[in-house]
């Protein structure tokens, strides 16, 4: 019987098991193997000692990212605390608000932004009628532009681990936080913020790795001005001479999103300590 239970459970995993081999684990291969060969097929590590050239890239890259992930936690963290104190019926109707523009691509997502803040755009001309701006607003096409595609793309990432997070917060640490004396501010960081810590870990990782990868927004919203991973990634396997170098570059950039998730799982096993002094 047991036996017979084994098989027919080997039976049920296979599909997810082939697709997990072709669509997760062959690509990873292909990735390693032009990554640590070059264009004859022969083992070489020249890929990855030519990656100094693109170190500048690399940190604009890593950045843009760890802006638009701080910005991101600092809109989503309040955003999330006052969700997860109002009533059952309000936090339905701002799940779905939040949600709601991840229901449609990012590509519509980031062509809305440009006819937003394009030059000659709705915000500008708006602002010009009103007086407020002289000539057009200059915004697309640069540093700011990019880092507010992200947040803009990336932020319910961020909100909803948190939100989680605080609803299975348990009232009684807050209530017992009060009676101790502390104030709101204090009951905030002293008892809110260590116990979410796993959600905003998650929240962290979730915005950081998206943006770090991200090709789309910056040539976009950034005019071409800023060439990022993802851009030289894309650039590099547009032509079948450069394989093995976007290989090499994919290769770091998995490696930095390993590092990203292996410190989420650190800070999500453990336990939270509460602190009231």
């Amino acid at each position: 019987m047991k036996k017979k239970q084994s098989m027919i459970r080997a039976a049920a995993s296979s599909p997810y098991v082939v697709w997990s081999v072709l669509f997760i684990v062959a690509p990873l291969l292909f990735v390693l193997w032009f990554a640590l060969t070059d264009g004859n097929g022969s083992f070489s590590i020249e890929n990855i000692r030519g990656l100094s050239a693109y170190g500048r890239t690399f940190v604009m890259s890593i950045g843009f990212s760890l802006i638009a992930t701080a910005v991101c936690f600092l809109i989503g963290y309040p955003l999330a605390y006052a969700m997860a104190r109002t009533s059952r019926r309000i936090r339905n109707i701002l799940t779905v608000l939040i949600m709601l523009p991840m229901w449609t691509s990012l590509l519509v997502r980031t062509y809305a932004l440009m006819a937003l803040l394009d030059n000659g755009g709705i915000v500008s001309n708006t602002l010009t009628r009103m007086g407020l701006l002289n000539g057009h607003l200059n915004f697309i096409g640069t540093g700011g532009a990019v880092i507010l595609g992200m947040v803009y793309d990336f932020l319910p990432y961020m909100i909803l681990p948190i939100y989680t997070s605080m609803t299975k917060l348990d009232i009684r640490y807050v209530e017992a936080a009060a009676d101790l004396g502390c104030n709101g501010t204090q009951t905030l960081f002293r008892v809110v913020l260590p116990l979410t810590v796993p959600g905003i870990v998650s929240g962290l990782t979730m915005v950081f790795v998206p943006s770090i990868s991200t090709f789309y927004i910056s040539q976009k919203l950034g005019g071409g001005s800023f060439d990022l991973i993802g851009d030289t990634i894309e650039r590099q396997f547009q032509n079948t001479v450069t394989y093995n170098t976007g290989a090499a570059i994919s290769l770091v950039m998995m490696i930095l999103i390993l590092i990203s998730l292996g410190v989420m799982n650190h800070f999500t096993d453990q336990k939270s300590e509460v602190i009231v002094k």
